[in-house]
């Protein structure tokens, strides 16, 4: 078997070559054309459809809320009230001890209730800072 240089097979006494030319091997090159490769993924048109924040874990809301951050939904004080980490413990509107030390970064947990529960409180304790910073973050949960 011969092998023959790219090289040489573009100078002119490669190509004048008579003998060259019968035992040229670029005849029988033949390129094959396929169907283009089917997408593997979609984009959904669904805008409206929103992630469901009543069964997400910590890590995906920061994730959504960083998001919402980058694009100008919400402001830094609602980005990083819900990038805080859970309480060990919250009160319910009905003063009802919550244990919130099984939420890991990976569990499921939902969090608009939640946020929903701890606007309640903040409305009825009457602090209009946190009330604000609540209704921002129940807006952007609730969406």
């Amino acid at each position: 078997m011969e092998i023959f240089s790219v090289r040489s097979s573009q100078s002119l006494l490669f190509k004048n070559n008579p003998n060259n030319a019968k035992s040229s091997k670029t005849s029988d090159i033949q390129i094959e054309t396929r169907a283009p490769a089917p997408a593997s993924f979609q984009i959904e048109d669904d805008v409206g459809e929103g992630p469901d924040f009543t069964a997400v874990s910590p890590g995906e809301l920061r994730n959504y809320a960083r998001q919402g951050f980058d694009s100008g939904l919400i402001d830094q004080s609602t980005y990083a009230a819900i990038s805080e980490p859970l309480p060990m413990h919250a009160i319910d509107p009905l003063g009802n001890i919550i244990d919130l030390s099984s939420v890991t970064d990976g569990t499921s947990f939902n969090f608009l209730d939640y946020y929903k529960n701890q606007l309640q409180i903040a409305m009825s304790i009457g602090d209009p800072n946190e009330v604000q910073t609540l209704k921002s973050i129940v807006n952007f949960l609730d969406g």
